[in-house]
């Protein structure tokens, strides 16, 4: 699945709680500050200046203008971005995406294709056929930004409003082995845990899935975690490491992937592997409702100091999140939903029944460092909607305080292979599905 959880970092952050282990003449890790504050927009720029001026980890991050969106009719209740309703973008040679940035885009979307050409699209916008003719020339190199305007068409899904957060992949202390200062257990998938495919049972819930275990003769809710914290995984699930802070391990949930710096300075990295089954609730916006977070506090910066400050009251808060993840060993890269490596500055996550996973989109955005060409290979639980992204900025400090400040808005469009818009508009005419809303 996803590096991520999908993640508005600055809304929708929690943390677990560890148990005490035995003393050892090991030293425990000292707590580790955040790198920097979160970084937020400075001064504002015009639209076309402010892509040019770079997104990945500028000194400086600058405001900008987003291009205005569609006026469309709403549809109330939409699931799929076909059902939501279309309308034209503009001409895809007009997008003020930079060279490095089309160049990036076509690689990532190069490496998509193996799976544009084999997964059914739920969004309802696209066949695997349609994607042929652009995953052929994308392995055919030549200038990139010409790619995309020769084989694209820039498509606005609903009413185009973008909300756009950003993911990184930590890095933490960690130990393989239980020890001093080493007590938050990072669990492997537990040996009970059930996938079950809907689907298979009832053409209605086609797509639908749930996760349990099975007691009895019944499948039953797998443990919250306030279970798992107090201890129901004993004998159930393998112990991969032992984290150093409950609330560095959780972030490292909430992101779905990262790299445990070990005591003896190398690395461990791991990444997703399963869930509980249970809903994510974010707790930051929990405690923003409960007036616990002030003025620029809301960042994931801010809230990671708050749960350092008052460790009883935050643990109470983050079991009020009941999703719970697990993880596995990795030997390569960080793998997004399509099983590809996400890159950072290229990858978003976003809902495939609305983006089909491995199709580029323009993010017009009112912060430069969002702004520009980008490729959906991620899926994510909070990243749920239409024109709804989770930018992915990669590993180290400076992605961290991107990531850890992103919340853009502005418009999105999905780049679709040209002639997709008016089959779909001639599907509609015929009742097959939803029509455009100008």
């Amino acid at each position: 699945m996803r590096i991520a959880g999908g993640m508005a970092l600055a809304l929708l952050l929690g943390a677990c709680g560890g148990r005490i282990v035995p003393p050892s003449s090991s030293p425990p890790p000292a707590r580790e500050p955040l790198s920097a504050p979160a970084r937020q927009p400075v001064r504002p720029v015009a639209t076309g200046t402010e892509v040019r001026s770079g997104r990945r980890f500028s000194g400086e991050i600058v405001a900008a203008t987003p291009l205005p969106a569609a006026v469309t009719v709403p549809v109330a209740g939409a699931t799929t971005a076909a059902a939501a309703g279309l309308a034209p973008g503009p001409q895809v040679e007009t997008l003020p995406f930079t060279d490095a940035q089309a160049t990036a885009a076509r690689s990532a979307f190069a490496a998509s294709c193996p799976a544009l050409l084999r997964r059914a699209d739920v969004s309802g916008l696209t066949r695997n056929a349609d994607w042929q003719p652009a995953c052929a020339a994308a392995r055919d190199g030549g200038d990139a930004r010409d790619f995309f305007a020769r084989y694209f068409e820039a498509v606005q899904v609903g009413d185009g409003k973008l909300f756009a957060t950003g993911y990184y992949e930590p890095e933490i202390p960690g130990s393989r082995e239980r020890r001093a200062g080493y007590d938050v257990p990072i669990y492997a998938r537990p040996d009970d845990l059930v996938d079950v495919d809907l689907g298979q049972f009832s053409a209605d819930l086609k797509g639908k899935k749930v996760r349990g275990r099975v007691q009895g003769t019944s499948l039953t809710p797998y443990y919250d975690r306030t279970a798992i914290e107090q201890g129901a995984l004993d004998g159930r699930a393998r112990v991969l490491a032992w984290g150093a802070d409950p609330v560095q391990v959780f972030f490292l949930q909430i992101q779905g992937s990262g790299r445990l710096r070990l005591p003896d300075g190398s690395f461990m990295r791991i990444g997703y592997d399963s869930q509980n089954g249970r809903d994510y609730t974010g707790i930051g916006a929990l405690m923003k409702a409960r007036g616990l977070l002030g003025p620029g506090q809301t960042s994931m910066q801010g809230i990671v100091a708050w749960l350092h400050a008052h460790p009883p009251e935050g643990q109470a808060i983050m079991r009020e999140n009941r999703s719970f993840v697990f993880f596995r060993e990795l030997d390569g890269p960080p793998l997004g939903a399509l099983g590809y490596p996400v890159s950072g500055g290229v990858s978003v996550a976003a809902d495939p029944k609305f983006v089909p996973l491995g199709a580029p989109v323009f993010l017009s955005a009112d912060r430069a460092d969002a702004a520009g060409l980008w490729v959906a290979q991620d899926t994510g639980g909070a990243i749920k909607g239409s024109n709804r992204v989770d930018t992915y900025w990669g590993a180290g400090a400076a992605a961290e305080n991107t990531a850890g400040g992103m919340a853009a808005r502005g418009t999105a469009f999905l780049l679709l292979p040209i002639g997709t818009l008016a089959r779909l508009g001639a599907q509609a005419g015929a009742g097959q599905v939803a029509p455009a809303q100008p």
